[in-house]
């Protein structure tokens, strides 16, 4: 069997903030800019924003993903047709999401994707399209909770891959490597 070389192309990390993170979605978090409702019971002692647009026409999960460090490289991006996915980090677990804008095409835009990191005070959700890879924790035993559709989900499951890479109908998940030659390298 033949080794495949791969281009490598580094990603400098860029904090996560509701600016940086628009192209791809919104910051689940607190967010100033966005006013309160309208709700008075409990005195004023609870404030309620609506910080994120959640989208899912369908069975909707909220796994626990307990994730480890592994090697800060991209070799796959994936996207979600029919919801918002969102992240949500527990314990004040600090990751890095590489994202690119959503897209037509096969692949996304090689030359705009980006590496955030968001400090474990905030989770997001991204828009319906977007690029990316699953987080990378900056410390073992990381906790998040992921909301999805279930049909994404089972799309990544075994039975529905093929030659390193899975397609449902919510889920279209690309192997850079396989196709283009290229891995990105997450630089801290």
């Amino acid at each position: 069997m033949t080794a495949v070389t791969a281009e490598r192309r580094r990603l400098k990390v860029k904090v996560a903030t509701p600016e940086s993170v628009e192209p791809y979605g919104q910051i689940l978090g607190p967010n100033p800019n966005v006013e309160p409702l309208p709700i008075d019971f409990y005195g004023g002692s609870v404030t309620v924003r609506r910080v994120v647009d959640f989208i899912s026409d369908e069975q909707t999960e909220m796994p626990l993903v307990t994730v480890n460090r592994r090697p800060m490289e991209v070799r796959w991006m994936e996207r979600h047709f029919k919801h918002t996915q969102t992240f949500i980090p527990l314990s004040g677990c600090s990751f890095i999401v590489v994202m690119a804008p959503p897209n037509d095409e096969e692949l996304p835009d090689l030359d705009k994707v980006e590496a955030l990191l968001f400090d474990g005070s905030a989770g997001f959700t991204m828009k319906i399209g977007t690029w990316h890879e699953f987080p990378f924790p900056l410390k073992d035993k990381s906790n998040l909770i992921v909301i999805l559709r279930r049909e994404a989900t089972e799309g990544l499951m075994k039975d529905n891959v093929v030659q390193d890479e899975a397609l449902s109908p919510d889920l279209d998940k690309k192997d850079l490597q396989a196709r283009k030659k290229l891995i990105y390298e997450i630089e801290l």
